[in-house]
């Protein structure tokens, strides 16, 4: 794929604040879902100014070398509740937020570490393409589910799904047809002009809808600008939340919840960290693991993770809506990044436009993930096709990974949950250790 802007090109200034808001609207949705998921204090606003902060620190480890936004992990939500469920108080479960993304980044570091010394020639053995490519498929296709939920999802209660269906389709199609025949700069922005398109269309409908009294055309809930009271509001950082009197209620046995519940996510979330470096290494044809290197991107979302939750309380990841878009737009440029990150500081402290976001139609970011989630998928089928499938090693590895991931295989062990991608990608490191050995296919082969 020939891309657009490569990793250190520089649009001008007006492109840069476009494609910036085009990652924001691409990974907006799920960065202020998993607060709202969780609860407990946990707000939009803090969860982007958080996003945001981790993001720079990922791209200064980095060298501004790898173009990926980190917003909320979903991974960790089971891990989020059950610091708050393992608490005397709201006050010591918002602080055991903050001692889990420690230790979780912690994890990271570690690794980085062994990596530093060990080299990644061992993460190519145990991970290979086919093992890589069908996982980065699965996690878009895992991810598939939700897209076509929200694409058939009015935001208020008693709305049309096939109202919802119609706005939905129509901001998949605009942004398919921009990206496909626009010119120039409509053909670099397709997801900002098809979120447009599909809120003005729920708007239509939306406003017909309360003029006639017909809840059935509804589909935006427009509450989130009623509950705006200043135009500048300082987010409910998390750190702040939980309060000093939160932190002397922390015990050693809180804290081994904590870590029961954190660690072995972290491990998890390690191999997503894997799998979505080297999806993005073949859409820019660069190997981020070796440039700017596997130990700088751990370090990077690691310590992001413990400085993201410190101020929003949602342990970061690396996003595959953002990676969707430098795959579909062929824009690398880290700048468009650091705008974003920059963006999602700005936007936090301004009510209006957090209370924006927060209105946009499930509908509407359903049609739009389709195609990111879409494009995911299709980068992990291309990323094996050198793959020799006439072996039935292969043939196993792959199917394993898909069969699991396409049926959404999770796995717990008490209140730790190994999620879908997660236990897809471990199976299939197992039946590939399983198969080393040479098969009667490759025996038969070297024979002729």
């Amino acid at each position: 794929m020939e891309l657009v802007y490569g990793i250190k090109d520089k649009p001008s200034f007006g492109k840069v604040f476009l494609f910036s808001l085009q990652q924001l609207l691409a990974v907006i949705a799920a960065t202020i879902a998993v607060p709202a998921i969780v609860g407990n204090g946990l707000s939009a606003s803090a969860a982007l100014f958080g996003a945001g902060i981790g993001t720079f620190i990922y791209l200064l480890f980095t060298k501004s070398s790898s173009p990926v936004f980190l917003g909320s992990s979903f991974a960790f939500i089971g891990s989020m509740f059950s610091a708050f469920g393992g608490a005397a108080s709201v006050a010591i479960g918002t602080w055991g937020l903050v001692i889990g993304a420690i230790m979780a980044g912690l994890v990271y570091v570690i690794i980085a570490i062994i990596v530093k010394y060990c080299g990644i020639r061992w993460i190519d053995k145990l991970m290979p393409p086919v093992i890589i490519g069908p996982t980065v498929s699965i996690i878009g296709l895992s991810l598939s589910s939700n897209a076509v939920s929200d694409l058939m999802k009015s935001s208020v209660s008693g709305g049309s799904t096939y109202v919802a269906l119609i706005c939905g389709l129509i901001t998949l199609a605009v942004t398919m047809i921009c990206s496909t025949y626009g010119k120039k700069i409509g053909r670099l922005i397709p997801f900002i002009i098809g979120i447009l398109a599909g809120y003005l269309c729920a708007s239509i409908f939306s406003l017909i809808g309360y003029t006639t009294n017909n809840q059935n055309l509804i589909v935006i809930n427009y509450s989130a600008f009623l509950e705006v009271t200043s135009f500048f509001a300082l987010p409910k950082f998390t750190f702040l939340l939980g309060g000093f009197e939160g932190l002397k209620g922390i015990t050693p046995t809180y804290l081994l919840t904590i870590f029961a519940a954190y660690v072995p996510v972290a491990f998890v979330v390690f191999a997503e960290h894997l799998a979505d470096h080297k999806n993005l290494s073949s859409i820019v044809e660069v190997d981020l693991l070796k440039e700017p290197g596997l130990t700088r991107t751990l370090l990077g979302d690691g310590i992001g993770t413990i400085f993201s939750t410190f101020f929003g309380g949602c342990p970061s990841t690396t996003y595959g809506e953002s990676i969707g878009c430098v795959a579909i737009t062929r824009n690398a440029s880290t700048i468009s990044i650091w705008g974003c990150a920059i963006m999602c500081i700005v936007f936090s402290l301004i009510s209006p436009l957090v209370a924006f976001l927060e209105t946009i139609p499930n509908c509407v970011m359903g049609g739009v993930c389709i195609a990111l989630y879409g494009f995911i998928s299709i980068s992990g089928f291309k990323m094996f096709q050198k793959v020799d499938l006439n072996l039935n090693k292969n043939l196993f590895v792959a199917s394993v990974i898909f069969i699991t991931g396409v049926g959404g295989m999770v796995v717990k062990f008490g209140k730790v949950e190994i999620r879908t991608v997660a236990c897809a990608l471990i199976l299939g490191i197992l039946t590939n250790i399983l198969l080393s050995g040479k098969s009667a296919d490759e025996e038969v082969k070297k024979g002729d």
